[in-house]
Parts: C-alpha cells; structure tokens; sequence
C-alpha cells in the first residue's frame, strides 16, 4: 500500500510539472523567446497525453482519495493551453495593441469550458477543446494579417460554446490506434517545428501537419454525429 501511495503522488508531481512549464512560459514571453515558449507548449502537452494514463495505471482516485488530481490538470491546463497563449498573441505582435481584447476572448471561453461538468465525456471533448498554445504555434509560423488572426481566434473561441463533441484521443475507440498512430508522428513534427520555429521549412512543415488537423477535425464529426444519433 506504501509503494502505491508513493507511485501516486510521483504522478501527481508529474502532473505538477506543468506549473513549472507555465512559469517558465511565461519567462519566455517576457522575453520574446518565441521557440522556449513553444517547448514548455510542447512538454506541458506531452504531459498532459500522458499523466491520465498513468493517473489510471496507479489508481490515484483510490489510493490518495484525499487529493483530487483532476483539479490541478485543469489548473495546468488552463494556464498552459489558453492564458499563456492569449498572452503570447499580444507580446509577439500577432495582434495589434488595440486590439488585445481578442487576445481574452479565449481565456473567457476557456474558463467557461473548464467549469462545465460535461466539458468531458468518457470518450469525447464537448465543444472545441482548449488547444489555444497549438493554435498560436501555427499563427506564429505562418505569421497572417492581423485581421485574419482576430477572426481565428473569435471563431475557435465561439466553438468553445457549441457542443459538439471532439475526439479523445486516448479514449474515443472509434479508429483509436490510427488516431493515436498518426498523433505520434504529428507531435515529432510539432517538435521539430517547435525547436526552429523560423527555421526556412517551418511553413512547409507546418503545412504538413495540418493534415492532422483536418483528420482530427473531419473523424470529430463522424464521432459526433454517432453520438447525437444514438442518444435518440
């Protein structure tokens, strides 16, 4: 019991790492150094993939009843997918000053998610999930007009507050080892883009993995379609 109890809390500190993601983050958008600021995206993402897994592996909610682990993800969560990147919009010019407000919007509609109790299903995000760092990874590479920005982030920020229903990756069973396959390679590309982010190939490679995207987004729909049809 001993042994379990001490696996536990190592995957809540694993977890906690996020924190020490975040603070580092934000040391980087003080400092404009855009490709750090991408890395703590990158591992507090990687993380997050991954402590569920163990979380379950070790039976946290059981052996350490005590300390709800859920709780400190969505702190992490919060902080790492949608208030250092709403920062990072202004602070690496994607926006213009005047117009920092749209750089909120996600933190507002973020905060909306994470307090909904069916944000999450057993398998499935319920609206768009808050991949706010990922979203300012591509806009810091492909560097659009202002006004195209604004509208991306207005856009992603209403989905938030539509209900559709966002695969799981590490849970929706429908095509779960092609999706989960296809992720792996998508994050060694995001790696690389993340490590020379103004690197001559990063636009191409960028390209690329927003093949990803589009498959994540299109079986999304599949999932959900299924979902709404059998709760008939």
């Amino acid at each position: 019991m001993k042994n379990q109890r001490i696996a536990a809390i190592l995957v809540h500190c694993y977890t906690g790492l996020g924190m020490i993601l975040a603070f580092v983050g934000m040391l980087a958008i003080l400092q404009k150094n855009a490709s750090l600021l991408m890395m703590c995206f990158w591992v507090a993402t990687f993380i997050d993939s991954t402590d569920g897994f163990l979380a379950r592996r070790v039976n946290v909610k059981k052996v350490l009843p005590e300390f709800d682990g859920r709780k400190l993800d969505d702190i992490v969560d919060f902080l790492t997918y949608a208030f250092l990147p709403a920062i990072a919009f202004v602070q690496f010019d994607l926006l213009p000053p005047a117009f920092f407000w749209v750089a909120a919007l996600p933190t507002l509609a973020s905060a909306y998610g994470f307090c909904q109790e069916l944000a999450k299903t057993d398998d499935a995000f319920v609206g768009f999930p808050s991949y706010w760092n990922l979203v300012f990874i591509y806009l810091f590479i492909f560097q659009p007009a202002w006004q195209i920005t604004a509208l991306v982030l207005i856009g992603l920020a209403i989905l938030v507050f539509i209900p559709i229903h966002y695969v799981y990756p590490s849970r929706t069973p429908m095509l779960w080892r092609l999706t989960n396959l296809l992720g792996v390679v998508y994050g060694l590309i995001l790696l690389a883009l993340c490590l020379a982010p103004q690197a001559p190939y990063s636009k191409l490679l960028a390209g690329i993995s927003l093949l990803y995207a589009v498959y994540y987004v299109v079986i999304s729909f599949i999932h959900h379609f299924k979902v709404t049809q059998a709760s008939r």
